[in-house]
């Protein structure tokens, strides 16, 4: 299997087990439609290894570890068991390691598909492959998403309440019951110290497979779903709100187009409202930030762009002088500009007393596929062209 892509299962039992050069500790967790758990008893690791329909298996250290989803005893609420892997050893990252995946039938042992996940390096976590329900149809799918914050990280979320790293955990016991206090903290993984404001890894790219994204600052996700481009003409979506009742705010939103040299090719917004051959337009100035939905939209034509261009920055600046930090709500969303839907949302948290911040950034890949990364950095610019030069030292 290659990242993004899916089967349907043909038995109702399988087993997914992570094997590598090193040992790794594998778990699943039990998802509802809002990509959550429902508590934390629905976090299935070696100390916690039944939960309705999944179950842990050790492989003793002489074979990989497994999830066993039973898909016909999985409760009516959960549309997804995701299957996760994190090294053994504290600290230690995927940096050389190989995992790979294999999806059996778990009553003849047949193999169903394989995966393993390219170009990891820094992550400390990963989301391998997920088990979910579509249109009533069980089906794996290959993901291969990175974190760079340990196993805390994807269970933080995924909903699970994960308290401080203790010093030491517990022997590693299969059959140990779970604490009394929490079925999760102290019998975790020994996992380093999340950084400050961590995201996950870059090189664990995201897709769209899973529906709608919402990013975390420095967070990326790739425009393709099931391993093809997902749509050639996309909208983006800018909105802020004052922070003070009564009070307009004037800011401008505009995309800059540049080359692969970082190179300025073009800059839209509200006075020059379509550039490269119309591919890049601009919805008009949005002179108050009052009303509800985006406060200035601008769509882009991925299929139309000229092959210089390689790299967009859209941007958000206050021409009269108004300070980020009497704004309030201020985000920008992708949307399918032919269905309409919400495909990546960035929320801006925190503010700086700027007259300028960077939002996002698409970039395009050797491979031709697009990609969109959540900035929220802010600068002194009053003006888009104020904006080109911080621009281009962010690509």
């Amino acid at each position: 299997m290659t990242p993004g892509s899916n089967i349907p299962l043909p038995t109702a039992r399988v087993t997914v087990d992570v094997a590598a050069p090193v040992r790794l500790d594998v778990s699943g967790l039990l998802l509802t439609a809002d990509g959550k758990v429902r508590s934390d008893d629905d976090f299935i690791f070696y100390n916690q290894p039944n939960g309705p329909g999944v179950t842990y298996r050790s492989g003793g250290g002489a074979a990989p570890d497994a999830i066993i989803v039973d898909t016909a005893a999985v409760p009516p609420g959960i549309e997804k068991i995701v299957v996760t892997a994190s090294p053994d050893a504290a600290g230690q990252t995927f940096q050389g390691v190989e995992p790979t995946a294999t999806i059996r039938g778990a009553d003849d042992n047949s193999v169903l598909a394989t995966f393993t996940p390219p170009q990891l390096g820094s992550e400390t976590a990963l989301v391998v492959v997920e088990i979910y329900l579509r249109n009533g149809v069980w089906k794996a799918r290959a993901v291969g998403q990175g974190y760079a914050n340990g196993l805390a990280g994807i269970a933080t979320d995924f909903g699970v309440t994960v308290e401080e790293p203790v010093p030491a955990a517990p022997p590693r016991q299969v059959a140990a019951p779970p604490a009394p206090q929490s079925p999760v903290t102290p019998a975790a993984p020994p996992m380093p110290p999340a950084p400050p404001a961590a995201a996950p890894a870059a090189t664990g790219k995201i897709n769209l497979d899973k529906g709608r994204v919402s990013l975390q600052k420095n967070q990326t996700v790739s425009l393709v779903k099931g391993g093809r481009p997902l749509l050639s003409q996309v909208k983006m979506g800018l909105g802020w709100e004052p922070a003070f009742r009564g009070k307009d705010i004037d800011l401008d939103a505009s995309v800059i187009a540049y080359g692969p040299q970082r190179n300025h090719i073009d800059s839209c917004y509200f006075g020059k409202l379509d550039i490269v051959n119309g591919a890049i337009k601009h919805s008009g100035d949005n002179l108050t930030g009052e009303g509800g939905g985006d406060d200035e939209v601008i769509v882009v034509d991925l299929g139309r762009l000229p092959q210089e261009v390689t790299g967009l920055v859209f941007t958000v600046n206050s021409f009269s002088g108004q300070k980020f930090t009497e704004v309030a709500k201020a985000y920008c969303r992708l949307l399918d500009a032919s269905t309409g839907e919400e495909l990546v949302r960035f929320d801006l948290t925190g503010a700086e007393a700027q007259t300028g911040v960077l939002m996002a950034k698409l970039i395009k890949q050797f491979s031709g596929e697009w990609e969109m990364t959540a900035m929220g950095d802010f600068v002194k610019a009053r003006t888009v062209r104020n904006m080109v030069k911080p621009g281009a030292q962010a690509l």
